[in-house]
């Protein structure tokens, strides 16, 4: 089986991995919306009754839905069928208009132009208008909201640094009339447009937010959108549902009626709900039926983009000792872990950047330049090697055969391979003489728990969300939101900032490279394996796609 499914994600593989979407949404009726809206908004509900209803479960219940706040790839697909940002990605992953129905850069590169389609609406039915960008980009930018990706959004916008400490009025995002949102950039950037199309980036209504504070998202009345679907039900722990929004500008090629999120955490439960034609997509499929799957047109491989890693807590001892840290990443034998372990479906990881991202060159690949250039970090067949200098490292760093280490604990949740891969960490670095216990918690608790530093060592991962290297090598810096394991080097901010702030392509990629050997280098977290997407889908579900970023777009979908 393992070879067989190795044949199949090597086929896969080879297919071009571009960028993938952002979609819309849309929500009933808030605080803010006149008496006449919340009538016809009513009326409407009680009116339709949606004949096509597809159920689906991306995850468990997520920490969050809130566009600024959500980092987690479940939490995002839902996002992009219920909120729309000013472009999109089409099927071929190509930017395509969204909200704005056109957009010009100036010359220099520094300032864009979006305009707006006419006529758009919130789904209360209230107006929507370029201040809606600007009230949501500043919110992103806000420290009292702490969104974890506003660093490495807005960034490059004039003004971020002091948006960033509480003047939000400094970022450089306006809007001269209802139509226009303009944007001025410190310098070019030739992605912008993808991040343009990053879920976070949507707007989202600032009478709701307001008049409802944190918990606006979990409420059907409070979670206004401007996409596909607004929320009717929210059920934490059971299921989201979403109907047709009627208000989006586009509703006419949206195809379901209701898509119902089932919010199942035990993967068993997934599948005995899929096997009884409860649900017609799920992604969480239990490891132990992956061999009895193969051959089944309704068991889907694809690869996406993104790296499965190991977090470490680089605040706090022994994590804070770089050679520690080495050790503990050497003793991994990656290709057990993706071939006997993830059975095949995932690869083993050689560097931190794997296949599918691309380089300066037309057609190139990040992974096979960095290949070429410095070699592949982790190389294959070296375990036994790897694993002597590891023993010989934690003796360096004053832990010879573990004497005077810590007990450890790894920080995972318990869907599709986690727990095999905690429990294969505790045996390889209990080679060491490190004991170390393994701390289940569910979803949205280990995502908190992350960001907050809650955590000795942790299972992490990440999937891009454009395709540039640096939207995952970032991840590393200082003041990324996102940089879980608080690694900072003075070194490596240098080099990403010098990468975000030429107009030089070839340089832009070089000093990529380069800031990708710093972490390399100081083990600042440990990649274990190249992501694949596994899933299964009923054939009469048809018309949908997966994207390189691990989403599904259903909107268009059809039960034939």
């Amino acid at each position: 089986m393992k070879k067989k499914l190795s044949i199949v994600l090597a086929a896969v593989m080879t297919c071009s991995l571009f960028l993938a979407a952002c979609g819309g949404s849309s929500a009933p009726a808030s605080s803010g919306s006149t008496s006449e809206t919340d009538s016809k908004t009513e009326s409407t509900a009680e009116n339709a009754a949606p004949e096509n209803v597809l159920d689906i479960q991306v995850g468990p219940s997520p920490e969050t839905i809130d566009p600024a706040l959500n980092s987690a790839v479940d939490g995002a697909n839902m996002i992009i069928h219920a909120f729309e940002g000013l472009c999109k990605f089409d099927e071929k992953n190509n930017v395509v208009a969204g909200l704005a129905e056109t957009w010009e850069t100036s010359e220099d590169g520094l300032t864009w132009t979006f305009h707006l389609r006419d006529g758009l609406k919130w789904s209360d039915g209230t107006d929507l208008t370029a201040n809606d960008f600007v009230y949501s980009w500043k919110r992103v930018a806000d420290p009292a909201v702490a969104a974890p990706y506003g660093y490495d959004l807005l960034n490059y916008i004039v003004g971020y640094e002091e948006a960033s400490e509480g003047d939000l009025d400094k970022l450089a995002v306006s809007a001269p009339d209802d139509k226009t949102f303009v944007i001025e950039l410190k310098a070019p950037c030739t992605y912008f447009d993808k991040i343009c199309a990053f879920a976070v980036m949507v707007p989202v209504q600032q009478a709701t937010i307001e008049a409802n504070g944190d918990g606006w998202w979990t409420k059907p009345e409070s979670y206004v959108t401007c996409g596909p679907y607004y929320m009717t039900e929210f059920t934490d722990g059971d299921k989201i549902v979403f109907e047709k929004n009627p208000n989006y500008w586009e509703a006419d090629k949206i195809t379901f009626d209701k898509i119902v999120w089932h919010l199942i955490e035990d993967a068993n439960a997934a599948y005995t709900a899929y096997q009884n034609g409860e649900i017609q997509l799920i992604k969480d499929v239990p490891t132990e039926e992956i061999p009895s799957l193969e051959g089944n047109d309704e068991f889907h491989v694809e690869p996406i983009m993104g790296t499965y890693y190991v977090s470490f807590n680089c605040q706090k001892a022994p994590f804070d000792n770089p050679l520690v840290r080495e050790a503990l990443s050497l003793a991994i034998d990656r290709e057990h872990v993706a071939g006997t372990i993830m059975q095949g479906t995932y690869s083993p990881a050689k560097n931190f950047v794997g296949p599918g991202v691309s380089d300066a060159a037309e057609g190139s690949s990040f992974e096979e330049v960095t290949t070429a250039t410095y070699g592949d970090f982790f190389k294959t067949g070296s375990y036994e090697e790897d694993l002597a200098k590891a023993k010989d490292l934690l003796a360096e760093a004053g832990y010879p055969n573990g004497e005077g280490f810590p007990d450890i604990k790894y920080l995972t949740n318990d869907s599709g391979y986690h727990k095999p891969v905690a429990e294969y960490l505790q045996n390889a670095w209990g080679e060491l003489g490190i004991n170390m216990t393994i701390d289940i918690q569910e979803w949205k608790t280990v995502t908190a728990d992350r960001r907050a530093g809650n955590f000795d060592v942790a299972r992490n991962g990440w999937v891009y969300d454009w395709d540039d290297p640096s939207n995952m090598i970032n991840l590393l810096e200082t003041a990324n939101g996102n940089n879980d394991g608080k690694y900072s080097s003075e070194e490596f901010d240098k080099l990403v900032d010098e990468a975000r702030t030429t107009a030089d392509i070839e340089e832009h990629y070089t000093k990529l490279h380069e800031a990708e050997q710093v972490l390399l280098k100081d083990a600042a977290m440990a990649p274990v394996a190249y992501y694949n997407d596994f899933w299964l889908q009923k054939p009469e579900l048809k018309n949908t796609w997966h994207s390189p970023y691990g989403y599904w777009y259903v909107m268009y979908g059809t039960l034939e």
